[in-house]
């Protein structure tokens, strides 16, 4: 399919690390007709990685803060990256303590393995990709994006080649931003930024040496004391440092230990009852969330009483998820983000727990007397001395108090307001509204349900769509996500799927993007026989949506063709004239996009609701099975014709 620009259509992803991977590949996976998809990456050794995986920038003593199991790139594919792990993954130069383990769904797995994983997965599909659907993978920092009614122009810095330091012009269909997170700048640190005892980016080749070559009795200090601070002592400690490692923050909050053999669920509780009649302030809110958090932490133990006690409250957290957007709807903004920014630390720790791989050794650590030191307070200021080392003002609830270290390790987290990001690309979004600052939260941009980037007028601003990092007030709002469940893998795994179908729904011929009112209509139809149909058909494009063959891709899409041909027949056979093909593929596809973007569920039960553990002609059985008996019992619940 040729577009107005003379060439087949393209797909420009700008940022190449895991959100911007994950959705080139669902791109070279859905599309049907030819595509070329750019990968777009500024910083090359982080493709297919991004910061948290890439292979330098993490030691094998980081592993995932999440269980292996739960790190498929793939939701209705859960098992994906452990059979990956233990069976095709190269472990030729892998050190001795991973060489030979064997990768569970509940067990840790490193971090760094993660960017082989991906890399894989990547040129799997597209070796499998349909008939010209095609990948480029290209250098360049994206600085600014033009839009222009239904296309637009990615504006780099430097050639697409990485040679010389102009700017070139990318032409594109539709536009993916996929820049990660934005690091926050330490003001209190700004006069020893260039130090070398200070550590600004400790997941990063220079800065995991820096880390390792520290004196074996050296002061070490480490601002932050959740997941990331934790990697970082633990990379200390299983190195064998005797020193004393300070952990700071204004939280003091630590992360907790999940239990062996945990897996995800997804539990009911009742709805929190969080609000009266009408916000009443900070104070009495947050009282009342203290109270029926409480109330439900007791129910979820009463009602389940197998959970373990370490994961209750976030198996409370993720209960409440669909009721929180109505309920933060009612919150004034300012109180709203006054309320995220008090309580954010503390949401992150009941959302999420770490492996006892980190953990382990860092708590038996902490304790009175114990080598590493848990401090609650802000760091005001971080200046050099005359002898090589640093000295950390900490400003805590009632005194300020210094500590002098060989060397300071900064987790100083992510900048969430993307007017102060460090982002060429993202001023010039913003000073042109293209895109403005998320409404509610303040935190990342504002987006439609399927992820296209809006302007100030709430509408969308041009063919551009966010997937990640950017998205996280909108998570927050929109689906009730705390924590690092606003930006992580699995927000990005949900992102991937929307964006990329919905891109393709615009951009290829075979769908009509118009046809809203008609993917409303076949969402239950009355009509057993027709119902039955749609199921059917919504079935096949889940399944032809989540193959990795592309001739098993292929062999759906015709059984999807056959089975649009009965909808068509049906909805016709009163008279009516029937929709067209691509209206038909279109309200299909967004069916089959909500099934596998579904948040009720875990990714295992999703699996088994979509019905993708056996293979297609054994679902097919029992699907046909399931539809005679519904359209016998409809038959026979129909009242007969009266007598004259």
């Amino acid at each position: 399919m040729v577009n107005s620009f003379g060439r087949f259509r393209r797909v420009v992803v700008v940022g190449a690390g895991l959100a911007g991977t994950v959705t080139a590949i669902r791109l070279l996976r859905f599309a049907r007709e030819p595509l070329q998809v750019v990968l777009l990456e500024r910083v090359p050794e982080y493709r297919n990685s991004g910061v948290a995986y890439q292979r330098e920038s993490n030691h094998w003593y980081h592993v995932f803060n999440i269980q292996a199991g739960r790190m498929s790139a793939f939701r209705e594919d859960v098992d994906d990256f452990v059979a990956w792990a233990n069976q095709e993954a190269d472990r030729s130069d892998w050190p001795a303590d991973w060489r030979d383990f064997e990768f569970t769904e509940s067990g840790p797995a490193p971090r760094r393995i993660y960017q082989d994983y991906l890399e894989s997965r990547l040129a799997e599909a597209v070796r499998e990709a349909a008939p010209g659907v095609t990948l480029v993978e290209t250098d360049g920092e994206a600085v600014d994006v033009e839009v222009f009614g239904d296309h637009a122009h990615v504006v780099v810095e430097s050639s697409p080649d990485g040679a010389g330091t102009g700017r070139t012009i990318l032409e594109a269909d539709h536009v993916v931003l996929a820049t990660g997170l934005e690091t926050k700048y330490p003001a209190f640190a700004t006069e020893v930024l260039e130090h070398p005892a200070f550590v600004r980016s400790p997941y990063s080749k220079s800065g995991i040496e820096r880390v390792l070559g520290v004196r074996k009795d050296g002061v070490v200090a480490i601002i932050g004391t959740l997941l990331s601070a934790y990697d970082s002592a633990t990379l200390l400690l299983r190195q064998g440092h005797e020193g004393p490692v300070h952990m700071i923050s204004g939280s003091g909050l630590t992360p907790r230990t999940y239990p062996p053999n945990h897996r995800h669920q997804v539990l009911e509780l009742p709805a929190p009852q969080l609000l009266g009649d009408h916000y009443e302030g900070r104070e009495e809110f947050v009282r009342r969330f203290r109270e029926e958090w409480d109330r439900a932490c007791a129910i979820l133990t009463e009602k389940y009483p197998e959970v373990p006690q370490v994961v209750v409250t976030e198996r409370v957290a993720k209960s409440w998820e669909p009721y929180l957007p109505a309920i933060l709807e009612r919150i004034p903004t300012d109180e709203l983000r006054a309320l995220l920014d008090s309580y954010g630390s503390l949401l992150a720790v009941l959302r999420v727990s770490a492996m006892a791989y980190t953990t382990d050794i860092v708590d038996a650590a902490l304790g009175e007397g114990g080598q590493v030191v848990l401090t609650a307070g802000r760091v005001k200021q971080v200046r050099a001395t005359g002898s090589g080392t640093l000295v950390l003002s900490i400003e805590g609830p009632d005194s300020t108090r210094t500590v002098e270290a060989d060397l300071v390790v900064s987790n100083f987290g992510r900048e969430s307001n993307y007017e102060r990001a460090d982002s060429t690309l993202w001023a010039n979004l913003l000073r042109k509204r293209i895109a403005v600052v998320h409404r509610r939260t303040g935190r990342g941009v504002e987006v439609d349900p399927c992820g296209r980037l809006l302007g100030p007028d709430g509408t969308p601003s041009g063919p551009v769509s966010v997937v990640g990092s950017p998205r996280e007030g909108d998570e927050i709002v929109r689906n009730g996500r705390t924590g690092a469940f606003t930006f992580n893998l699995a927000a990005i795994k949900n992102h991937s799927v929307e964006v990329a179908a919905t891109t393709l729904h615009r951009i290829e011929s075979c769908y009509d993007e118009r046809a809203v009112a008609l993917a409303g209509a076949l969402v239950d139809p009355a009509d057993p026989e027709l119902r039955a149909a749609v199921s059917r058909s919504v079935s096949l494009d889940v399944r032809r949506m989540a193959t990795r063959r592309r001739d098993d891709r292929q062999s759906l899409a015709a059984r999807l063709e056959a089975n649009l041909g009965r909808i068509r027949d049906l909805t016709s056979r009163d008279g009516t004239p029937p929709p067209s093909d691509r209206a038909l593929r279109f309200a299909v596809n967004s069916a089959a996009t909500t099934k596998l973007t579904d948040l009720s569920v875990t990714p295992r039960e999703l699996r088994l609701a979509l019905g993708l553990e056996g293979s297609v002609e054994q679902v097919e059985q029992v699907e046909q099975v399931e539809q005679v008996d519904e359209v016998e019992q409809m038959e026979q619940a129909e009242p007969a014709e009266p007598v004259g």
